[in-house]
């Protein structure tokens, strides 16, 4: 039996790298200079927060932020933004890092996996979803299919045997 997992994973080694590369961007920048623009990273929690004077300055910084995160290939789908919050003079937002699928994300995998009419078998694993099949070309045309739907978060392909 041949078979792959589907798992949503960030490497936050590359996300470091970009919010620092960001950081620099907004700090040499002209239309910063003397603004309260920050982005902090809490790589324990996985989130992102963002502190800007505006909401101008505020969509210009989650601009710089997801160049980097794109120029270091990390799958901008993966975040998961939150309410941007007043907060004294400056607004803020919190943007979470997806690490692992959740519930909904596994159902409507395995949906759209039993919607293919293939012969393969796709099971929920926690965080993940594990797709089982004789044939390597199924598990292939599986991929495909789920390369080319238009999913409202990031998938990966890991375990491919």
């Amino acid at each position: 039996m041949a078979s792959f997992d589907i798992v949503c994973q960030v490497d936050f080694q590359e996300v470091t790298n970009a919010v620092d590369q960001a950081r620099r961007e907004i700090a040499n920048r002209y239309d910063f200079k003397g603004s309260n623009c920050t982005i902090e990273l809490d790589s324990q929690k996985g989130e992102l927060l963002i502190t800007a004077d505006d909401e101008y300055k505020m969509q210009t910084v989650i601009d710089i932020l997801l160049t980097r995160l794109l120029k270091r290939s990390v799958p901008v789908k993966s975040l998961v933004y939150g309410k941007t919050t007043p907060s004294g003079k400056v607004l803020k937002k919190n943007i979470d890092i997806q690490q692992g699928l959740s519930k909904e994300q596994c159902k409507e995998l395995n949906l759209l996996i039993k919607n293919t009419k293939l012969k393969v078998q796709s099971q929920s694993q926690g965080d993940s979803v594990r797709v089982t099949g004789k044939k390597k070309d199924d598990l292939q045309q599986v991929m495909q299919v789920l390369k080319d739907k238009d999913l409202s978060f990031d998938i990966q392909f890991t375990n491919y045997r």
